[in-house]
């Protein structure tokens, strides 16, 4: 072999895998940052495991968005979920209506439980079980969790709001310590659903808006969304996104970069941390599976931006990220709270 190739050889052979040692594994922290010299989707869940870090200790302070679609209630992330918001890992959620909708469910009493994907489905029917694959919801709840929505609206004010305001009085309203929208009206985070009405929120909203035909009533904008999103990145140094599946919350988080540069003169590139989960695939070209290199063609993800993506079921990676986190908060902590102070659809962030 001529020594030219050899040498080349040498620096493409030049770091070898390191087995994970679970004897000397200490903590999710260890397991994760061990994860980082294996191999497959191991490696890299311990690249978004670092990403995540990256976020959380960079000086220039990013605003950190975090984006949900999937069944991670019924899977039972709630809790996970709700840490993270609380413990200040992530600064804006920006979720589909159903998340939020089981958030709100569970926020009333209810529960979700342990099912079998081999159940039989006309007698889950007959008895009034909705099922979420391997996980059953009572119907029966289901629809007094509609009916308390469309009737708690009927105390918010008669004018347009956008999707933030709608879901911040919700979780004013359903204050349960264990709920992820009752801890984000507490801490002043902003939470975003640009598809709300494709949920059993909407639900909730249409028998409101039942009610109330022909009335002064409020108004959902969902184009103020739009507006109230540029405001956030417009107002943000620098910007973060950790995907948790994909779906139109990470379109939209994405889009936004889109509207404030192009079309708001927000000086600089897209997000500058970017980390994604997900099951899904890129060869079907699908957004939900589509790479972060990808995102970089539109401008929605720097060019120089640390990324990381991890094909893997967010039932398993979500906890082991977040746990990690936890098991090396001494790294990040603490990290200031961002306040938002919003004025009509114009927002401060000190």
């Amino acid at each position: 072999m001529p020594a030219s190739i050899a040498q080349r050889k040498k620096k493409v052979l030049s770091t070898p895998v390191r087995p994970i040692d679970v004897t000397k594994v200490h903590g999710l922290g260890d397991l994760l940052e061990g994860f980082q010299g294996t191999s497959i989707q191991a490696r890299n869940l311990g690249r978004c495991f670092q990403v995540w870090k990256n976020m959380l200790t960079d000086p220039k302070r990013p605003t950190v968005f975090l984006g949900l679609s999937g069944p991670l209630i019924a899977a039972g992330l709630r809790n996970t979920l709700r840490q993270a918001i609380e413990w200040g890992l992530v600064d804006v959620v920006v979720s589909t209506g159903a998340i939020l909708y089981q958030d709100l469910y569970q926020s009333l009493g209810y529960h979700h439980y342990i099912g079998s994907p081999t159940a039989n489905d006309v007698e889950l029917r007959d008895l009034a079980i909705d099922r979420i694959y391997d996980t059953y919801v009572d119907e029966e709840r289901f629809e007094d969790t509609d009916r308390a929505i469309g009737k708690i609206m009927e105390e918010f004010p008669a004018r347009t709001a956008s999707s933030r305001e709608i879901l911040g009085f919700l979780g004013e309203k359903f204050p349960a310590r264990d709920s992820i929208l009752s801890t984000c009206a507490r801490l002043g985070v902003p939470v975003f659903s640009p598809a709300l009405i494709d949920s059993s929120i909407g639900i909730g909203l249409t028998l409101h808006y039942g009610r109330n035909r022909g009335k002064e009533r409020y108004v959902y904008d969902a184009v103020r969304d739009n507006f109230e999103l540029v405001q956030i990145l417009v107002h943000s140094p620098r910007t973060a996104v950790v995907y948790v599946g994909g779906g139109t919350p990470k379109n939209w988080i994405n889009d936004g970069i889109v509207m404030a540069n192009y079309h708001y003169r927000r000086e600089g590139e897209g997000h500058y941390y970017a980390l994604q989960i997900t099951t899904d695939v890129p060869h079907w070209g699908g957004l939900s599976g589509s790479t972060l290199d990808e995102a970089m063609s539109w401008g929605k993800v720097s060019r120089s931006a640390t990324k990381a993506m991890a094909f893997v079921e967010a039932s398993i990676g979500l906890p082991l990220l977040v746990g990690a986190l936890w098991d090396r908060r001494k790294e990040w902590q603490p990290r200031r709270r961002l306040k938002f102070r919003w004025s009509g659809d114009e927002v401060e962030i000190h």
